[in-house]
């Protein structure tokens, strides 16, 4: 496992990063307690010491598996969270769209305790504005609770999420730019590369590091998928249109050529394209099992991609890699 700066925070934290969105919801399939607590100890005995979760990751479920694993290894790992969806009220979904957002400064003073507890801890390595919008970044109320909650050893720094979909590149350069932040989290992979792009000159110039959500296009960049995939019932990506899965299995062909000469998955390989962006602090796949997990810490050895590998994967994304451009993403769920 490799380690890196996250921007100019002084945290230390390693390149492959445990996304826990899965252990908490049973959007990817239900991982029970039992296992989600050996995959979070499998990821921590491959070296992996950064987790990032949220609050309404199984409206508290994900954080509380977290506290339970590491609450006498506290010191040893970085743990980012997330704030602003308002499970509390009782709200409830309509399929997977978006819970009712609160950043009242009571309210987000309230949901950092709730996370600290279930956390078992006293402070937050970081913390995460989730999917803000334009009025979030530009609401002086809570970023002065923010500077005030920082003062006090709550919370070590602050960072931004974008989304839940690709884009938010106003909202992301806002961000960096206005505020002080020691991270953004955005989608990022092979397949969909922008507004990330734009957003790398922004963020090495300011000093922010980036935590890329979503390196494997939602599973595509995994090489495990078929025209005859079919998702479960309670799967986001089963309601995806179907040129998602079959133009993306079509884009998947064409980088193919990144395996030559290497001994590795194409997983790997996704990761290892990600990894050569400076301003990228750590990735965060979305994890289904231990199996995956230990893929995944593997990529860490594998060669390096070249200028000219990485330079003809993104001609290929530039050309649409030769596919008529069409609607093939629907709105992904709130992460």
């Amino acid at each position: 496992m490799r380690y890196r700066q996250l921007g100019n925070s002084g945290l230390t934290v390693s390149e492959l990063g445990f996304g826990a969105w899965t252990i908490g919801s049973d959007w990817w399939g239900h991982i029970p307690d039992d296992e989600a607590r050996g995959m979070l100890d499998r990821a921590f005995d491959l070296g992996v010491t950064f987790y990032d979760t949220a609050d309404q990751y199984g409206e508290g479920r994900s954080e509380r598996l977290i506290g339970e694993v590491f609450e006498g290894r506290r010191d040893r790992v970085v743990i980012a969270s997330k704030f602003g969806y308002d499970f509390y009220a009782g709200h409830t979904r309509d399929g997977h769209s978006e819970l009712p957002q609160n950043f009242d400064p009571v309210f987000v003073r309230f949901a950092l305790e709730q996370s600290l507890r279930r956390l078992r801890t006293d402070y937050l390595d970081l913390w995460q504005i989730h999917n803000a919008r334009m009025s979030t970044v530009q609401d002086e109320a809570l970023w002065r609770m923010l500077e005030d909650v920082v003062r006090e050893g709550k919370v070590r720094h602050v960072g931004v999420a974008l989304g839940p979909a690709i884009g938010w590149l106003d909202e992301g350069i806002a961000s960096m730019t206005e505020r002080r932040i020691a991270s953004l989290q955005i989608i990022y992979n092979m397949l969909e590369q922008d507004p990330g792009r734009e957003l790398f000159p922004v963020a090495a110039e300011r000093g922010v590091g980036l935590l890329v959500r979503v390196p494997h296009s939602s599973g595509l960049l995994e090489g495990h998928f078929t025209e005859d995939t079919v998702f479960p019932e309670n799967d986001h990506r089963r309601h995806r249109p179907r040129g998602w899965l079959v133009n993306g299995l079509k884009k998947l062909q064409q980088l193919r050529f990144l395996l030559e000469g290497r001994d590795a998955t194409i997983g790997q390989v996704a990761l290892k394209y990600i990894y050569a962006q400076p301003t990228v602090s750590s990735v965060l796949p979305n994890l289904y099992d231990s199996a995956q997990i230990e893929e995944f810490a593997a990529a860490s050895d594998v060669p390096d991609l070249t200028a000219t590998e990485i330079a003809r994967a993104d001609g290929l994304y530039d050309a649409n890699f030769g596919l008529e451009r069409e609607v093939e993403n629907a709105l992904p769920p709130a992460s």
